[in-house]
């Protein structure tokens, strides 16, 4: 087998990073041909093309993300050369993750857990809304993205969701808005409510249950982000609608109490990746063999 030709893996590295061929020959002062010509010999040598043309761009195929990071790596291990005999470390392997805005923060940390301290792996983490971390895990920018709602899959986007768990939710609220109420019904009729938007699988559940009671609760609030939520529960602001997970570390220390389940309802988190030839060796710890 042919030894890898660091030039051509030089040049290839060079114009992953630029985005543009020609920016990438005017900076290295050689015509766009030349350098087109050793990314050309790097696929050969390799078998697989590592940019595919739309329009006027060029995108990384999902080879080319793969020998992206690896060349990251070998160039990273060329500058740790100066620092050797200050023992600076070891490459590293980056896992990118994409998580929605509102999920949250202390469902992150269990997820990232077994990973966490390791001096072998580099976390990236990245939050927004579903439908843009799926575009990006689409186009080979991100290894996962963990959501509460299972995309669909198809032919087109062969997206693979891992159910993680099903939280229960709860009225959660201060013992001092609580004032010793008990009883779902007396809890939903008496007390303000913070709700989840309407949009969300918790809202719908909770919008069912409420009309069967023939409930009519008081909305003190609705919020999309589970954080904000957690912080007006703790103002006594309402009742939250979330799942207990969310405000852990206040139930623990009495901050704030579960007061009654909601039967029926619960969350669902899912770790969506995409079906690869060459998946990410980190997320396997990650995932284990949880595969919806």
């Amino acid at each position: 087998m042919a030894e890898l030709n660091y030039h051509h893996l030089r040049y290839f590295w060079a114009v992953a990073h630029d985005g543009n061929l020609t920016r990438t020959a005017e900076r290295l002062n050689l015509s766009q041909s030349a350098v087109s010509v050793q990314i050309k010999q790097l696929e050969a040598s390799l078998g697989h093309a590592l940019f595919e043309r739309r329009g006027r761009q060029l995108i990384l195929t999902e080879a080319g993300r793969i020998a992206l990071d690896h060349a990251d790596a070998i160039f990273a291990s060329g500058r740790e050369l100066i620092g050797t005999l200050q023992e600076k470390g070891r490459s590293r392997q980056a896992v990118r993750i994409g998580a929605l805005a509102t999920l949250s923060r202390n469902f992150h940390m269990e997820f990232l857990r077994p990973i966490l301290g390791r001096q072998d792996v580099e976390i990236i983490l990245r939050s927004g809304r579903s439908a843009e971390l799926l575009q990006a895990l689409e186009a080979l920018n991100l290894d996962v993205v963990l959501i509460n709602r299972a995309p669909l899959r198809d032919a087109a986007t062969p997206f693979v969701s891992h159910r993680l768990s099903e939280q229960p939710v709860s009225l959660v609220g201060t013992p001092e808005l609580l004032g010793g109420i008990s009883g779902l019904n007396d809890l939903l009729a008496g007390l303000p409510i913070i709700l989840p938007t309407s949009d969300t699988g918790v809202r719908i559940g909770f919008d069912a249950l409420t009309e069967r009671l023939g409930i009519r609760p008081q909305i003190a609030a609705e919020v999309e982000d589970m954080a904000m939520m957690r912080l007006l529960a703790r103002d006594g602001v309402g009742l939250a609608v979330l799942p207990p997970i969310v405000v852990q570390d206040e139930l623990t220390n009495g901050r704030l109490i579960e007061a009654d389940r909601l039967p029926g309802i619960g969350e669902t988190f899912f770790a969506v990746t995409l079906s690869r030839r060459f998946p990410n060796p980190v997320l396997s710890d990650l995932l284990e063999d949880r595969t919806l």
